[in-house]
């Protein structure tokens, strides 16, 4: 199986495109899954640069409906006639970013998209096998605490503002001989919980890689981080307990996030800029 991080916050080998956002390929050696589209379409023009042909990719999925995960959608389907895209099956609602009670910005999903394409959306309610080996996962718990980035995070219904309860995210896992391998988008419902929610699906097999946001930012925009070192560092003890493998990171973890983990997870911890490939 091959990773490969089509863009991230950080730019990669090449002089590829970086954003606030994250996409990623999958090549599982039976289909081709792109998971997230980031925000903007040039998560599209680093595949060219890396001679990944999205016209080719069988299935598409969107882990959350944040503006970072989805704002490529549309230059996806413009790309691509005939994959199906899959997310959970929620209301495409008007989601916010608010701080300090004064700044609210808007960082939902496109609803325009998504309804100018209905023979493409392909809606799960539930854990989901949607090509062979590579499972959608609704199912996740809450036995660890949410990351406290999300306090930030709204989403309007009824005309009001109120904290978003990600009820519209999942996390893919792909199953091969070696494992399972994890792929948690921003990991909003906490990635101890999503790695959980892996582990209780398929109890007998063991998590082999992770991939994806963590979000331990706090503000993006001053690049804090939301949680003490501490409390960081015990998430990142908590992952060794639960994965047998690397674990790639970047996007909405942070660059403090990132060392703050690197502080208890050493090499198992890696970045995942745009442009990384992973075989596994």
């Amino acid at each position: 199986m091959r990773v490969v991080s089509l863009i991230d916050n950080q730019a990669g080998p090449g002089g590829l495109a970086c954003e606030f956002g994250l996409s990623v390929h999958v090549d599982t050696g039976r289909v081709r899954v792109l998971f997230d589209f980031g925000a903007s379409g040039a998560f599209a023009d680093n595949a060219v640069a890396l001679g990944i042909d999205l016209a080719a990719v069988d299935l598409a999925v969107l882990s959350h409906q944040h503006f970072d995960h989805g704002g490529g959608l549309g230059r996806f389907l413009e790309l691509n006639d005939r994959a199906p895209v899959y997310l959970r099956d929620r209301p495409v609602e008007p989601r916010f970013f608010r701080a300090f009670g004064l700044l609210t910005r808007p960082i939902g999903l496109d609803r325009a998209v998504v309804e100018a394409h209905p023979d493409r959306i392909r809606r799960v309610a539930g854990d989901t096998e949607v090509a062979p080996g590579v499972w959608l996962l609704t199912a996740i718990g809450s036995d660890h605490p949410r990351p406290r980035g999300n306090r930030r995070l709204f989403v309007e219904r009824d005309g009001r503002l109120e904290r978003d309860p990600f009820d519209h995210e999942l996390a893919m896992v792909v199953r091969d001989p070696a494992g399972l391998t994890v792929l948690t988008g921003c990991s909003h419902g906490g990635v101890l919980n999503m790695v959980d929610a892996a582990r209780a699906r398929f109890p007998d097999e063991p998590v082999c890689a992770v991939f994806g946001g963590f979000h331990l930012i706090g503000l993006p925009q001053l690049g804090t981080m939301a949680a003490s070192r501490r409390e960081v560092a015990a998430i990142g003890r908590a992952i060794l307990d639960r994965v047998d493998g690397p674990v790639h990171t970047g996007h909405c973890t942070g660059a403090k996030g990132y060392a703050a983990l690197a502080t208890v997870m050493g090499d198992r911890l890696r970045p995942f800029p745009s442009g990384t490939t992973v075989d596994l």
